[in-house]
C-alpha cells in the first residue's frame, strides 16, 4: 500500500496562485500514475489532474485546464499541483492518490486517502 501526506494549502484571494504538494511512501514501485483530487463541501470527490509517472503525460478536468499544472519528482516520490488564477469555486480539500494503471480511472487507488490540504479562495 502507498501512504500520502499532502501539504501547502491555505487561504488566498481570487486570481492568486498556490502550490500544493503530496509525498508518497510505501509501495511506490507500483505507481504508474498519480492524481490530484478535490472535494468541496456537499460534493463528491473529483479527479482534477493526473500525471503518468514514467512519461509525464498529463490530463486535466475541463474546469482547471489552463490554470492548474501537475508535475512530479520521481526521485522523491512527490507530486505537485500549481494552481493559478484561483476562483472561489476551487475551494475544496485537495487529496492525492497513486494508481497502478494509466489513465488513473482504469483502476482504484493504491492507498487510503490522506488528511488532504484545505484550499480556500475568498476575498
Amino acid at each position: 500500500q502507498v501512504q500520502f501526506v499532502e501539504s501547502g494549502g491555505g487561504l488566498v484571494q481570487p486570481g492568486e496562485s498556490l502550490r500544493v504538494s503530496c509525498a508518497a511512501s510505501g509501495a511506490t514501485f507500483r505507481i504508474h500514475g498519480m492524481g490530484w483530487y478535490r472535494q468541496a463541501p456537499g460534493k463528491q470527490r473529483e479527479l482534477v489532474a493526473q500525471i503518468n509517472w514514467s512519461g509525464g503525460r498529463t490530463y486535466y478536468t475541463n474546469s482547471v485546464q489552463g490554470r492548474f499544472f501537475i508535475s512530479r519528482n520521481i526521485a522523491n516520490n512527490t507530486v505537485y499541483l500549481q494552481m493559478n488564477s484561483l476562483k472561489p469555486e476551487d475551494t475544496a480539500v485537495y487529496y492525492c492518490n497513486a494508481h497502478a494503471c494509466w489513465p488513473l480511472t482504469s483502476c482504484p487507488g493504491l492507498g487510503s486517502w490522506g488528511q488532504g490540504t484545505q484550499v480556500t479562495v475568498s476575498s
